[in-house]
């Protein structure tokens, strides 16, 4: 039986039990709070209902998406090319591939590049040039005599190697072995490696998601970079084999079989598609699996009924078949010593029905195209659980790429001339060359932000103000993510939980979406005279936390500011944030992303909700309204104030810095690469929206920094270097010398309630009561 310490016991009773019982009196002009339990919890659960809701809803939504042209096949390809340019850069398949690729032999002076021998074909060690410093390596699979029947690239899962495929390596059964059953059928066959998943002890997190994190960050993504690899290799094929006589095709199992899958969407050069293991219907699934396929935006625009129909009118052949079977650790699910920094996440077969019912709406998709596409489904064993690399399915392939061809009977396993290959190295070479493009990528992000800015005009306010409107609904719509929904009546309840000789307290709740509510505690002076408009800060807890927090119990992180502010004759309203929980918060990210929306998806229309109804309260001044967050809601105060503009200023503790660096780096012991916060990453800030930026978009509201020397979120160098961008903003180009503001107090990560407090009495015009230091 665990013990629990003193300490924690009466933290519990504290968080557990009102600060005083004063019955149910509401705020005047709302109706009585009723719902018990946690309410925080329950604004979780609805958040995640209306979140299941929409990705339920997303398939029947995304046809204003497009606009296809049934006349003919050239046609149809032709008014998918919008398609195709949003799917590429949501895959992050962005970076120009080389334009002359040359397959490299891999050979050292004690051993040929020549790696096996089968029945009719030669095995080579292969590495080609793809984007950047980025390669290639894998397999090269090519007839002994004669002219290919067809190219193929053939793609592993993460889990298994070229070798494997090839059936140079055990681990999969001959039957499966697809790779050298198309080489003994006359193809040449590339045969690439993709990162897998394991998991490094030191770094705790799988290889996958090592490159995922800061590639997501960056508008770049696992998936694209594997992608753009296998196009570089088909860049190779076609150029030997110029013309149409010989076909290109992509074959792939499990991981290989999700890249098969949208390279042959993306390149129209493909003229047959096989993808096993991976196709399904995905709104229930996609959340669940690894972190390293979510896709932002993705099931907004693109089901795989909807890929599929991209790839037509050429061929694909899904093999229902059974899948890879993984189950990454993390999360709060597994002790301590088992938990690592990614992300929780499980891969399972897709079950059949789930494949039937979307490849039956994909052919719904294509079904008035003439003539007919050939899109077929091959099921393997009993209920599309048999084994992959089925006779029927390769026969399928081959049928779609040669008229010619036919699949040979399977031969015995090539001899392998490199026994002691250790495909360790070659895993390691591939990681680091995709880790050193993103951190090049990086390097080269404040430029690419630079020019993204540049139609900011800095030469009036107005002007200032009009050209920011642009860029603030960009970073809505494209970065947080923003509902189409409106508000609803706020429908305000309360109750009075505190009552001290300064102020008075009341817990509310307010209705936002359907399921999504906005909850927190009112702080109102008693000195309030009758007619009395007074400013609002809504004060902001950090991860975890919780609005009582800042309000009474010293927490080393908050120091009442709260309360102390009322005390000094401030309204203020500490919302309950939705970062709590720790999986199930980290969950919704994880279903909003698919959606192309984020936490701050939901979190907005709640902030927007609760400065509307503060408007309303006759106490208030509406043109009053100041945010202040520490922490987790110290992001708060760089996304939230930027979008909701009743706020008149913003203040930032304890989390100011330069947040791409702080996402995206590899090397520096800040970075949220190596740290369990897996729903941190926001997918491309790099290229947009770094915390100068957003700051931008507060202006010229008046923005501040809270800075202690010994906050271990970022050292002083990294934040200083954000925030002169800042202050170059306001005063160099706006003329605004009193607006902007940084406060550096020799402490840690905490609310020093000093410089901070003077920056609001001076910007919401309210005079100082007594002292408000600590």
């Amino acid at each position: 039986m665990k013990l629990i310490r003193l300490d924690e016991l009466l933290a519990i009773a504290w968080l557990a039990a009102p600060a005083c019982i004063c019955g149910a009196h509401p705020v005047a002009g709302t109706a009585p709070l009723t719902l018990q339990g946690d309410l925080a919890s329950n604004m979780v659960a609805g958040v995640d209902r209306f979140l299941l809701r929409k990705l339920d809803e997303s398939s029947a939504t995304r046809s204003r998406f497009w606009h296809r042209d049934f006349s003919s096949w050239t046609a149809y390809e032709q008014s998918l090319a919008t398609n195709r340019q949003r799917l590429e850069y949501i895959l992050g398949a962005r970076d120009h591939r080389v334009r002359h690729v040359e397959l490299e032999l891999i050979a050292t002076p004690n051993r040929s590049a020549l790696r096996g021998r089968g029945h009719g074909y030669q095995v080579f060690a292969v590495r080609w040039p793809a984007f950047g410093d980025v390669t290639g390596q894998g397999l090269l699979l090519t007839p002994t005599h004669g002219t290919p029947i067809a190219n193929v690239v053939a793609i592993p899962d993460a889990d298994q190697t070229p070798e494997q495929l090839a059936g140079l390596a055990g681990g999969i059964a001959p039957e499966s072995q697809f790779a050298r059953r198309l080489a003994e059928s006359g193809c040449r066959v590339i045969v690439p490696v993709l990162i897998n998943r394991h998991i490094d002890a030191q770094r705790k997190l799988s290889n996958r998601e090592f490159i995922y994190r800061p590639a997501y960050e960056l508008g770049r993504h696992i998936i694209g970079y594997e992608i753009e690899k296998v196009l570089a290799a088909i860049d190779w094929l076609r150029r030997e084999t110029p013309g149409a006589a010989i076909k290109t095709g992509v074959i792939g199992w499990g991981e290989g079989g999700l890249l098969a899958f949208y390279a042959g969407a993306l390149d129209t050069r493909i003229a047959a598609t096989s993808v096993s293991g991976y196709f399904e219907e995905r709104r229930q699934v996609i959340w669940r699996q690894p972190v390293t396929r979510n896709v932002f935006g993705l099931l907004e625009e693109f089901g795989d009924a909807e890929v599929a129909a991209m790839i037509a009118p050429r061929a694909l052949i899904i093999e229902a078949a059974h899948g890879p079977e993984v189950t990454m650790p993390g999360g709060d699910a597994y002790t301590p010593a088992q938990r690592g920094c990614g992300a929780p996440g499980v891969l399972r077969s897709p079950r059949l029905q789930n494949v039937r019912r979307e490849f039956e709406r994909a052919r719904s998709l294509v079904a008035a195209l003439r003539p007919s596409p050939r899109l077929e489904l091959v099921v393997t064993g009993e209920s599309g659980q048999g084994p992959f690399g089925s006779e029927e399915a390769l026969r399928g392939f081959l049928g779609a790429l040669a008229d010619n061809a036919r699949l040979a009977p399977e031969g015995a396993p090539p001899t392998n001339l490199w026994p002691d290959f250790d495909p360790a190295v070659r895993q390691a070479e591939q990681l680091h060359e995709l880790d050193r493009h993103n951190q090049r990528l990086l390097a080269e992000s404040p430029y690419v932000r630079r020019k993204f800015m540049a139609e900011l005009d800095t030469s009036s306010p107005a002007k200032f103000r009009q050209t920011a409107a642009w860029y603030r609904n960009y970073f809505y719509r494209q970065v947080i993510g923003r509902f189409d929904e409106p508000l609803l009546p706020a429908n305000p309840r309360s109750r009075q939980i505190y009552d001290t000789p300064q102020f008075t307290g009341y817990r509310v709740v307010l209705d936002v979406f359907p399921d999504v509510v906005a909850e927190g505690i009112l702080l109102v002076p008693k000195d309030l005279k009758p007619g009395e408009r007074r400013p609002v800060v809504v004060c902001q807890h950090g991860l975890e936390g919780r609005p009582r927090e800042t309000i009474n119990g010293n927490s080393h992180y908050y120091h009442n500011f709260a309360a102390r502010l009322c005390e000094q004759g401030f309204i203020t309203f500490s919302p309950q944030g939705l970062f709590i929980f720790e999986d199930r918060f980290r969950t919704l990210q994880r279903k909003a992303n698919p959606l192309g929306k984020t936490l701050y998806s939901i979190m907005v229309p709640q902030h927007q909700q609760i400065t509307d109804w503060l408007k309303t309260l006759p106490f208030v001044d509406p043109a009053r309204i100041a945010f202040y967050g520490l922490s987790y809601g110290g992001k708060t105060a760089m996304r939230v104030p930027a979008l909701v503009t009743n706020y008149c200023l913003s203040i930032c503790s304890g989390d100011f810095n330069d947040w791409v660096w702080k996402c995206a780096s590899t090397l520096s012991p800040y970075s949220y690469v190596r740290l369990p916060e897996y729903e941190i990453f926001e997918f491309d800030l790099g290229d947009t929206f770094n915390y100068s930026q957003m700051a931008a978009l507060i202006a010229p509201r008046p923005f501040m920094v809270e800075r202690g020397h010994f906050d271990g979120v970022a050292p002083d160098d990294r934040v200083a270097y954000e925030f002169a961008n800042v202050r170059y903003l306001y005063e160099a180009r706006l003329g605004l010398h009193d607006q902007c503001r940084i406060e550096w107090f020799n402490g840690p990560h905490t609310i020093h309630g000093v410089g901070t407090f003077q920056f609001l009495h001076q910007h919401l015009d309210w005079p100082r009561q007594g002292s408000a230091t600590q």
